[in-house]
């Protein structure tokens, strides 16, 4: 990287196959005639450059392939790059997907660009992305916490950089905020199966550590507690962090004296593991009793499966997240803000399934 912070595009071939030297911006002023510094403010858009001087040095970088590597423009600036991170428990579940497209349009408008990283729902992946992220300057980080250890997101907002918390809040740490109304979209699901007649209501799931599934767990059990259900977390089962797991917990939650007539599944990969468990019990006992189902956020062919979800927007949620970050950067010293993404009850036909007589 040469001063103004230019780089080349991706090198050419040469004909013997081998990698061409990529051209420089020292390449670019010889080709013009003219020295390192005046290309440079040619290729920043500085002023005070005579047209037909800023001309030969347009048209030799045009000839050359070079491009302008504005990212690194701007770190040469002094300033922070025009990149926002992104730092998700899992860029493969479609929910975080449909997050990133949120926070890539929202951005998309205001100039800026989206880099995506996964830690993969681990703790130590968090700090380290996190860390790299800030290193590189990023306007911005949206991050949805993973650690119970939030440290290293209260260096980064004590250090200036906008931070966002996104799904989940992280203990400790004064910023703003972007979350679903887990509690209410889970009281609905309880609410919407017990005034189908069901007093058996199960519940599937993620691991404890996480907060959205502590709220969703609470607010299950609270929902049947006052409903006068005896023994509420009876059939709580926690730890279904993927769709395998799920289906072994539902499987485990059936083959009980008395199973659940109903059950609430509490994220969109606990929902195909249950539905995998129904599908082989139905498959091994023809004659088994239906068993309703809801499923806590909605999933791709969701309603051709007739699966009745809480849904919400999530694109919705990354696309806030998004102007978060762009008014905090704009405004640091703003109040943080809460924000709260409603859900839905979408029935569909799973959850409408009544208890068996009896």
């Amino acid at each position: 990287m040469a001063d103004g912070g230019e780089t080349a595009v991706a090198p050419a071939r040469t004909e013997g196959g081998r990698r061409a030297r990529r051209p420089t911006l020292a390449a670019v002023a010889a080709r013009a005639g003219v020295s390192l510094k005046t290309a440079s403010r040619v290729l920043n858009d500085e002023p005070n450059v005579a047209a037909a001087t800023r001309d030969r040095v347009r048209t030799a970088a045009h000839d050359l392939g070079f491009r302008r590597n504005a990212v690194a423009a701007d770190l040469a600036r002094g300033g922070s790059s025009r990149l926002v991170g992104f730092v998700t428990g899992d860029l493969a579940n479609p929910f975080y997907s449909a997050i990133a497209s949120g926070i890539e349009r929202e951005l998309r408008g205001r100039g800026l660009q989206l880099i995506t990283a996964s830690t993969d729902e681990d703790a130590a992946r968090e700090v380290l992305l996190t860390e790299e992220l800030s290193e590189r300057r990023v306007g911005a980080l949206v991050v949805t916490p993973t650690s119970d250890d939030h440290a290293a997101l209260r260096a980064e907002l004590d250090a200036g950089l906008p931070v966002v918390l996104i799904d989940r809040p992280a203990a400790g740490v004064d910023a703003d905020t972007v979350v679903i109304d887990n509690r209410g979209g889970m009281r609905a699901a309880v609410e919407h199966l017990l005034a189908s007649g069901h007093r058996r209501v199960g519940l599937v799931a993620d691991v404890p550590r996480l907060w959205t599934a502590r709220e969703r767990r609470e607010a299950f059990v609270a929902a049947l507690a006052e409903a006068g259900v005896p023994d509420p977390d009876r059939y709580v089962r926690d730890g279904a962090h993927d769709a395998d797991r799920a289906r072994d917990l539902v499987t485990e939650l059936l083959a009980l004296p008395q199973p659940p007539t109903a059950l609430v599944t509490a994220n969109n990969k606990i929902t195909v593991g249950a539905l995998h468990a129904l599908r082989e019990r139905r498959d091994g006992a023809p004659g088994a009793a239906a068993v309703a189902l809801v499923g806590f956020d909605d999933f791709e062919l969701a309603d051709l499966l007739d699966v009745t979800v809480v849904g919400y927007d999530a694109a919705e949620m990354g696309r806030r997240a998004a102007a978060l970050a762009v008014a905090r950067a704009a405004d640091p010293d703003r109040p943080a803000q809460l924000v709260v993404v409603p859900t839905r009850l979408v029935p569909r036909g799973s959850g409408e399934v009544p208890p068996p007589a009896g």
